[in-house]
């Protein structure tokens, strides 16, 4: 395949194509099982069409290992093309204490260990796992619960001025910790679920705005609801946690979501493209991050970057999805 390229946008004074790739999606328990072998393929192909944003985490996969895939496949030339972040909080130091915080998800807690004194440590891992001598954005997955953010960001702070981190991020944040956080050292990004079916904060968006940060929507295709084709999930699927993918929900919300999925049709376009198009009229510093394991897919997903919504379709959309009721709770 010939390299294409997508429009930039800028996270703050980061530039980056309009569109990132999750990659997530490409170590196994996510989605189902997966090997490397598909998983590195599948990265290239994002690389091809045009995706100059990577986004990964230390917690993805077992030991590191998709931040150990994105380096093998940006290792060489391809780094210098890249803008790789990732997220640190999740990988917590042997002897270092859990901090349990509530998610909506069955399973009903995740935890995280942000404290200052272990920050460096997850950088320096990373760096090891990426292959590479810095990070060009960097977040804390989480707030820590146990621990002020701002102190957090403090650290990171201090990875930006010895170099090994280029710019810094926040990640499922309240508007009120966005503003605190900036007073500390300036935040590109704010990574967080948005989509059709999972609202921004409204004042976390207007906050961003005022600020200048940019938003990096994780699932804006709702964990891949809104691309039109989830009938179920199997054994080894991450979304048998998720209530909005109970059999019952799923169907209701497949019926709901109908009305969207008519508008692409009319348009031409496939359901995942007016999603990810959709949010890209929303805020012009809207970056979002959608993962494929389908080369085809990551193709497809990656050209609504190119596509134009008319005022009059956004608002129809704006109607139909102010009238959506979606079953099922989210992680937050």
């Amino acid at each position: 395949m010939t390299e294409q390229t997508l429009p930039a946008r800028t996270l703050g004074e980061l530039e980056v194509s309009a569109l990132g790739f999750g990659a997530m999606v490409l170590s196994p328990g996510i989605y189902g099982d997966i090997d490397d072998e598909r998983g590195e393929r599948a990265l290239r192909a994002a690389l091809d069409a045009g995706t100059t944003f990577i986004d990964t985490a230390d917690g993805y996969g077992a030991d590191g290992h998709n931040e150990r895939l994105v380096g093998r496949v940006l290792k060489g030339r391809r780094r210098e093309q890249a803008v790789v972040a990732t997220k640190f909080g999740f990988r917590i130091p042997e002897g270092a204490e859990p901090h349990p915080f509530p998610v909506g998800y069955a399973f009903g807690e995740l935890a995280v260990n942000a404290d200052p004194k272990h920050v460096r440590g997850y950088a320096e891992a990373s760096l090891r796992g990426l292959g590479t001598e810095y990070i060009d954005l960097y977040y804390p997955h989480f707030p820590d619960p146990q621990v002020p953010l701002t102190d957090t960001v403090g650290a990171v702070a201090d990875l930006v001025e010895a170099g090994l981190v280029r710019h810094l991020g926040l990640s499922n944040v309240t508007s009120d910790q966005l503003r605190a956080a900036h007073a500390v050292h300036p935040v590109a990004a704010v990574q967080v679920e948005w989509s059709m079916w999972r609202p921004i904060a409204p004042e976390l968006l207007a906050v961003a705005r005022e600020l200048g940060v940019g938003i990096v929507p994780w699932s804006p295709l709702g964990q891949g609801f809104l691309g039109g084709t989830v009938e179920a999930v199997g054994d080894g699927d991450f979304r048998q946690h998720m209530g909005r993918f109970d059999a019952a929900n799923l169907k209701a919300n497949n019926d709901r979501f109908a009305p969207v999925r008519g508008v692409a049709e009319e348009l031409g376009i496939t359901a995942a493209q007016l999603a990810l198009a959709w949010l890209l009229h929303q805020y012009d510093h809207t970056v979002p991050i959608p993962g494929s394991r389908t080369p085809a897919h990551i193709e497809e997903n990656l050209a609504a970057a190119r596509i134009e919504l008319s005022a009059a379709v956004l608002a129809r959309l704006d109607e139909i999805l102010a009238r959506t009721r979606v079953e099922g709770g989210t992680l937050l």
